[in-house]
């Protein structure tokens, strides 16, 4: 019997140390099993479900067993959009969820039983770039677009700019920011970026 027991702590003292000097040389290893990494980043652009919808943003809205009221809709200037049976309807400044609430409600009020609308965002409006760069104008938003890529849209930099800093006005916004200029700084739709002129 005691030989027995003396094998068994001959055995398991070393295991013992061992878990001990993994746990203390390793001290995220849990006992509670792996972990679920949880990610916490944006989608591309930083275009979340929060967006707010502008004039000139094209949409797609799909209205579910009714082919002749779904389509292609671009936001007007006004801020509309005119929608089958129901007419316009507000769309500037809205989210697409919030949106595609409203059109069922409306279809709802005499028009449809239950029905079921799906609303996407197919080209966002165009983002403008100012100042200091080799073709200042307006230009087609992309996802995930950063400044320096508009920058190399509009044929990149004068040999007057500041690359150190820049200027952004986003849409809906009084008035515009001054950031230092890095790689990571993304552009939204409707943004109005200024390139100034460096001190000499």
């Amino acid at each position: 019997m005691n030989k027995t027991i003396s094998l068994v702590e001959t055995i398991s003292r070393p295991l013992l140390v061992a878990f001990y000097l993994l746990f203390l040389l390793n001290p995220q290893v849990s006992c509670a099993g792996p972990a679920t990494a949880i990610s916490t980043s944006l989608p591309p652009g930083g275009l979340v479900g929060d967006y707010r919808l502008g004039s000139a943003d094209r949409i797609r809205i799909i209205v579910f067993n009714e082919p002749t009221l779904s389509g292609e809709f671009s936001v007007g200037d006004n801020g509309m959009l005119s929608i089958p049976l129901i007419g316009n309807v507000q769309a500037s400044g809205r989210t697409p969820t919030e949106l595609a609430a409203d059109i069922e409600a409306k279809l709802a009020d005499g028009y449809l039983r239950s029905p079921h609308v799906s609303l996407d965002v197919l080209t966002y409006r165009p983002f403008y770039i100012l100042g200091e760069v080799t073709k200042p104008g307006e230009y087609p938003y992309a996802n995930g677009l950063t400044v320096m890529a508009g920058v190399a849209t509009a044929s990149g930099f004068t040999y007057r700019a500041n690359k150190r800093k820049v200027y952004i006005k986003h849409s809906g916004d009084r008035d515009e920011k001054s950031l230092e200029l890095t790689p990571s700084i993304l552009i939204y739709p409707g943004d109005t970026i200024r390139i100034s002129e460096r001190h000499f």
